[in-house]
């Protein structure tokens, strides 16, 4: 008899897990690392779990929401380091966290030089075994809420047209929770940046209630023409019209709240008429302000340490703002709040405070950022 036995849990995190080795760089040029043949003195190494089922399920458990994950690691030295950890944070956190016999466990290095936006060397490791067999619809059922996180880099996910990720996201469906759905950016150079997302989307999304990905990876699945226009100056796109237009082609494809993270420019979220909010009101206590909302926020004020589990931070912020019955407004700067909190750290969780700190410091007068999105109107 397991833990859960006999008891539910908010919210349950599946899909990528690694751990995150994390050099201090804060001396080091980015330009500099172009050079070879060098040697670099750095600082301490950070280490902490990555991937979206430990940043979001960490984020979630700091916020005090009742979390648990599921995954895969191997029986490797890396995989007894992610459950340890994990363990170390709360005991019960990995508890649905499968070993792969005779497999090696994924592990990302995170190069962040000068404190500049984060580069990812990243090995899959068991992630490309993860399939739906490995998610467990008896536990599912338990959870109110089941967020699925990093198909790109998921193999099985996005092979065949991602008729895996089908599979895992209709068995989900069928358990009557509420389904999230979070992204993270191809390898343009691999076999993820050729998978044909807006495809894989489009058969997706009507098995999802929550998604929210980020600026750059909803432009390259689908907008992939902008993208490659604008390269490295893809913030340009980051107007009012532009992000309004492109939720709303996500709220078309068949999810019934859409987002998108802006990263310094804030949240921006959009979400179905009342009709389609309706069916998420069974299991989530929704006010009227859901019904067909456009909601913006800006991002607060902050010194950044690190960028690593931004994204994922946030979400976990408005997973649990949804959670707790806030309205739409509300829920967008909660997770604006939390996500603001992570990057005053180096790793992607011990920024983040408890639900009722973070709460204070929105109302003690937390100022957000000056942003584009204010005169663009």
């Amino acid at each position: 008899m397991t833990a859960l036995e006999g008891s539910n849990i908010d919210i349950l995190v599946v899909g990528h897990l690694c751990i995150d080795l994390i050099p201090g760089m804060d001396h080091v040029s980015p330009q500099s690392l172009t050079q070879p043949s060098r040697l670099y003195e750095t600082e301490a190494m950070q280490v902490s779990t990555g991937g979206a089922v430990a940043n979001t399920g960490l984020s979630l458990h700091r916020l005090g929401v009742n979390t648990r994950l599921m995954s895969l690691v191997g029986d490797d030295a890396i995989g007894r380091m992610i459950v340890d950890f994990l363990r170390t944070r709360a005991p019960e956190l990995p508890e649905f966290v499968k070993v792969a016999q005779g497999a090696a466990s994924s592990y990302t290095i995170v190069l962040s030089p000068e404190r500049t936006d984060r580069v990812f060397l990243h090995c899959p490791g068991t992630n490309d075994q993860f399939g739906a067999e490995n998610v467990d619809l008896k536990v599912v059922e338990r959870a109110k809420i089941v967020h699925f996180g990093y198909p790109p880099l998921l193999a099985r996910m996005y092979a065949d047209n991602g008729s895996e990720l089908l599979k895992l996201v209709r068995s989900l469906k069928s358990c009557d929770v509420i389904t999230s759905l979070d992204m993270a950016m191809p390898d343009a150079a691999r076999a993820s940046g050729q998978a044909k997302w807006y495809e894989i989307l489009r058969n997706t999304l009507p098995y999802i209630d929550i998604f929210v990905p980020s600026f750059e990876e909803i432009l390259y699945m689908m907008r992939p023409e902008d993208f490659a226009a604008y390269g490295q100056r893809v913030e340009e796109l980051v107007r009012r019209d532009y992000v309004e237009d492109l939720t709303t082609e996500m709220l078309s494809l068949g999810c019934r709240i859409a987002g998108i993270k802006l990263g310094k420019e804030g949240i921006w979220l959009h979400s179905g008429d009342k009709t389609t909010i309706d069916p998420l009101r069974r299991s989530l206590d929704l006010n009227e302000s859901w019904d067909a909302c456009t909601v913006w926020h800006p991002a607060f004020e902050v010194e950044v340490v690190g960028t690593t589990g931004a994204g994922d931070s946030a979400y976990a912020g408005l997973l649990t703002a949804i959670l707790k019955g806030l309205s739409a407004s509300d829920s967008v700067r909660m997770a604006c709040a939390v996500g603001a909190c992570n990057v005053e750290a180096a790793d992607a969780s011990s920024g983040i405070r408890s639900w009722a700190q973070t709460l204070k410091r929105i109302t003690d007068g937390w100022q957000t950022r000056p942003s584009r999105l204010e005169d663009d109107r």
